[in-house]
């Protein structure tokens, strides 16, 4: 049994090295330049030791993804317990910029993952609920349509400030903004 499990204990290790690398060079490089034979060479296996652990570089992508918004969840959930709605509003956008090839890997990129369905994994189920649990409270109809409408908003805040698309002195207002109007 020891033997097993130092077999186990490898293979998660291998596993996280595969998925924090890549997520390094997407940092660093785009998901555009990070392929399976980049992605071998920096982690020092062949790549049929990354096809062991994952079905194809899209398969990667989806495991960062998956990380990302585990993250995301605990980000949005601490700033909405410390300072209500505007906090979340402002930890989803911190996290966006701080980690946009991570974002990128969650919202932006082709995906084999299932959002807004019951087949979802429980994570984006987690992320979703947190946003709700923001907006709900000021929600007079249906909550699940207008947490959409507000993380859709906030999605556009962020894509269109990572490609410097709107004005960066302006940041805050445009999030106080649309805090205010949805709160009333």
């Amino acid at each position: 049994m020891p033997t097993q499990s130092r077999r186990e204990r490898a293979r998660a290790e291998r596993h996280d090295l595969i998925l924090r690398t890549a997520r390094e060079l997407a940092e660093s490089v785009g998901w555009g330049a990070v392929t399976t034979r980049r992605l071998a060479e920096a982690v020092d296996y062949s790549q049929p030791v990354l096809y062991g652990h994952f079905k194809n570089m899209n398969a990667i992508a989806d495991a960062v993804a998956l990380q990302g918004v585990e993250e995301l969840t605990v980000a949005m959930r601490t700033a909405r317990e410390d300072g209500g709605l505007r906090a979340l509003a402002q930890a989803y956008l911190d996290y966006a910029a701080e980690h946009p090839a991570v974002y990128e890997a969650i919202f932006v990129r082709p995906t084999d993952l299932s959002f807004g369905s019951p087949d979802s994994p429980s994570s984006l189920k987690d992320a979703f609920d947190e946003i709700r649990a923001g907006v709900e409270p000021f929600a007079d109809t249906d909550p699940e349509t207008l947490t959409e409408v507000f993380w859709s908003a906030l999605h556009g805040q962020a894509t269109l400030n990572h490609t410097n698309r709107l004005r960066p002195t302006h940041a805050k207002p445009r999030v106080d903004l649309l805090v205010s109007r949805l709160t009333g």
